[in-house]
């Protein structure tokens, strides 16, 4: 464990000083969420910085490590890595601050300074998904020689964009909820704030666009992990075989985000979908049963793959 922590420390020094701080904010609103009773939009007004430095502990940490699989340096790697770093902290300043402050971060335009700040972050994040562009497209041209790492960190980076882009709708007209000062929102169907699942808040009465946003960022993680497990364990298969997987799961990954996304826009809870998500999800399930199998069918034992 010392030694994987070691290793850690020197992947991209930059990002895991980010990691390092947001850890200790994570902290920090731990002891908020304890000793804080105040409750922000039916929340403990600390979860949400609490979530968001937990998302960029492990957005940090991931990305850290997938640049450690650069056969090179990058100069527009580095530029890009310095502007994730800023608007991550810029971002979750603002977040701190307007706990500190008593008031939500996000749609909130109740007083001209508000309105300010949150058109400030919607051009932030704008920039940070540019910046996270940039390297998925540096990371496809300089060619990763694992190819199994290669396939994962290409549909990570590639489906962590689509989650971010998932996140679109709660700003656009149709989630105004008609609340003066209030420009956008995350609940479809039902006001903000209302029944929602532990610790993540999805709601439980309406769609909750949150959740393909999560999903969707979360193949950073997601497929990376996946590419280790086949790495692991599916040593009688061929690397072509392993990387074939990888596509496949990728490529259904990135439709559950839409499905999600969908299901969301149609004011369906998570756990409350109707036939046509039902039956959607079936489809899904089948389609990539099916590419798995064809997949495995075509693979080749290792010694034959090294024979050839």
């Amino acid at each position: 464990m010392t030694t994987v922590l070691r290793r850690a420390t020197r992947w991209n020094r930059p990002l895991m000083f980010l990691v390092s701080v947001m850890a200790v904010l994570g902290v920090v609103a731990v002891v908020g969420i304890l000793v804080d009773p105040r409750v922000l939009t039916g929340a403990p007004i600390w979860l949400k910085p609490f979530k968001f430095a937990v998302s960029f502990v492990l957005y940090g940490a991931t990305l850290a490590w997938m640049l450690s699989l650069l056969p090179r340096r990058s100069r527009a790697v580095e530029r890009a890595v310095v502007v994730i770093i800023a608007v991550a902290v810029v971002e979750n300043a603002w977040i701190v601050g307007q706990v500190i402050r008593g008031q939500t971060s996000h749609y909130n335009a109740t007083t001209p300074l508000n309105t300010v700040l949150v058109a400030s972050m919607g051009a932030a994040i704008m920039v940070l998904f540019f910046a996270h562009l940039v390297i998925a497209i540096v990371v496809l041209i300089q060619r990763i020689p694992d190819r199994v790492a290669a396939t994962a960190v290409g549909w990570g980076l590639g489906l962590s964009l689509l989650g971010m882009l998932a996140a679109v709708p709660m700003v656009l007209p149709m989630q105004d909820p008609g609340i003066e000062g209030i420009g956008g929102a995350h609940s479809v169907g039902v006001p903000d704030g209302g029944p929602g699942l532990p610790i993540v808040g999805w709601s439980t009465t309406g769609g909750d666009l949150r959740i393909g946003h999560f999903v969707g960022l979360h193949a950073l993680q997601a497929l990376p992990i996946l590419a280790i497990l086949l790495t692991r364990f599916a040593t009688r298969w061929d690397e072509r075989t392993r990387a074939r997987l990888l596509v496949v799961a990728g490529g259904a990954y990135g439709v559950l985000t839409v499905l999600l996304t969908w299901q969301a826009l149609r004011e369906q809870p998570l756990l409350r979908p109707d036939a046509a998500t039902l039956a959607a999800v079936a489809a899904l399930a089948v389609a990539t049963a099916t590419a798995t199998g064809l997949v495995l069918a075509r693979r080749r034992r290792p010694e034959l793959a090294l024979a050839a």
